[in-house]
């Protein structure tokens, strides 16, 4: 990609100078002796990098800093003058200038500031990019359903992201997406550009997830060889979400009620009070109820966790949203695949319709993703859909129907998918994973570093 760059500078030389050097670099050059044309430069195009003098014809570089800012402009500066004034120079840091040099500048210690400006220019983009795309991931059109109890949810969901509430309790059955809402709401509320924190409560032992939530200080225990800070700390001004909340140690039900209370907490070790602002969601599919009478869970964790409970309903009572979540999910892996599926038979709709749905929208999609992959023909028909226990199959039988599509496909991306489905299956347990598998537990970790997802 090229990186584009404007100079404004009414000294002739030092733009030429400026200009050779830049695009000896393979840079696209723009230049404007005053401000007024720096201002339509500005206008007409975006750049990665602007060249700044402080004194122009018609206004100073701190007024072109000011306009930038109310135009919504971004671009990395680094401000030029002959003046070393140090005033001028935190008010144009302050103003958003990457750094400050002085006239005649060596060009060999310019370009090295120049270098740092674009990797920021560069950072900012991708930072730009992931929250795009994050945003795209949580987006409201992610949670599929026409049913009147998802309506009803959509308009929940959405007020409760605009709002300021700072505890949400999601509860449903497993597979229901939980996950997916706490995403939704982070990523439409005014929290989105801060941190989104998630934690599953069962997937780690009690001891290291008092850690993972409150950080520890240095020799706070036999491995603490240095200060950790928790989620809640480094969730600041965003959201905590705490998946399968309804099976925590009661040790910390009562340190995670203490912090909802004031949302104040100290590290493992620590004797300082640290004060965060942090939303936290938290979601079951327990009975919650029925685990207060069994002494499993505190009431008044109950009481503080309920500000905004959200309940997610099982996919069986959602009626015909089976068969729009089952088109989303065959449109999303023929894609994936590279098969050309263009229908879905009505006998394979009537399978999908009459079927319990235990596993839910979870359990739905793992079977169209397996469907899809070994269906042989452009049209989904019900021997391709294996429901309940048939989707146990042996190794033998799974690979006797899968076909190499004409088209090819990615393996690692298949390699993925079966890594991620292995454990959403066994609830995130690595060893049962690997036993799906058929891996050593050793060889399953040793994948799932290979595609990040550790």
């Amino acid at each position: 990609m090229n990186i584009r760059v404007l100079i404004i500078e009414d000294e002739s030389l030092i733009r030429w100078s400026l200009q050779q050097k830049f695009q000896q670099r393979g840079y696209e050059v723009t230049e404007a002796e005053n401000g007024e044309a720096a201002l339509e430069a500005l206008q007409a195009g975006e750049y990665d990098l602007i060249m700044l003098d402080y004194k122009l014809p018609d206004m100073t570089g701190l007024d072109i800093l000011r306009r930038m800012r109310d135009m919504g402009k971004e671009t990395v500066v680094i401000m030029i003058t002959a003046f070393s004034n140090i005033e001028d120079a935190v008010e144009a840091i302050k103003l958003g200038a990457f750094d400050y040099v002085a006239k005649p500048f060596q060009m060999d210690q310019l370009l090295i500031t120049v270098d740092k400006a674009l990797e920021t220019t560069q950072l900012r983009r991708q930072v730009r990019e992931l929250r795009s795309r994050l945003q795209h991931e949580f987006g409201f059109d992610r949670i599929i359903g026409q049913h009147p109890s998802m309506l009803q949810l959509f308009d929940v969901i959405n007020s409760v992201a605009r709002s300021s509430s700072s505890t949400v309790f999601l509860r449903g059955e497993t597979g229901t997406g939980k996950d997916l809402v706490a995403g939704v709401i982070h990523y439409n509320s005014d929290r989105a550009p801060k941190p989104f924190m998630n934690i599953t409560c069962t997937a780690i032992s009690e001891t290291l997830l008092e850690s993972e939530l409150f950080g520890h200080e240095k020799g706070a225990f036999t491995d603490a060889r240095a200060q950790k800070k928790g989620l809640f700390e480094l969730a600041d001004g965003g959201t905590v979400f705490l998946d399968e909340v309804g099976d925590m140690s009661p040790t910390l039900q009562a340190k995670l009620l203490h912090f909802l209370e004031n949302r104040r907490f100290r590290r493992i070790g620590g004797s300082t009070e640290i004060s965060v602002d942090v939303r936290v969601i938290a979601a079951t599919n327990r009975d919650i109820e029925e685990a207060i009478k069994a002494g499993q869970f505190r009431k008044d964790l109950l009481y503080r966790l309920n500000v905004v409970p959200i309940f997610l309903p099982p996919l069986r009572e959602r009626g015909d949203d089976v068969r729009l979540l089952a088109d989303h999910f065959v449109s999303i892996y023929s894609r994936e695949f590279k098969k050309p599926i263009t229908a879905v038979q009505p006998e394979a709709y009537a399978k999908l319709a009459g079927y319990g749905w235990p596993g839910n929208v979870r359990e739905l999609r793992n079977v169209i993703e397996r469907a899809v992959l070994l269906c042989k023909e452009d049209v989904l028909k019900p021997a391709d859909i294996v429901l309940g226990s048939g989707q146990t199959a042996s190794v033998e039988d799974t690979l006797a129907g899968l076909d190499l599509p004409p088209g090819g496909l990615d393996f690692d991306q298949l390699e993925n998918k079966m890594l991620r489905q292995a454990l959403a299956r066994a609830a995130g347990n690595q060893t049962k994973a690997a036993k799906l598998l058929n891996l050593s537990r050793d060889t399953f970790r040793y994948r799932l570093e290979k595609h990040n997802l550790l």
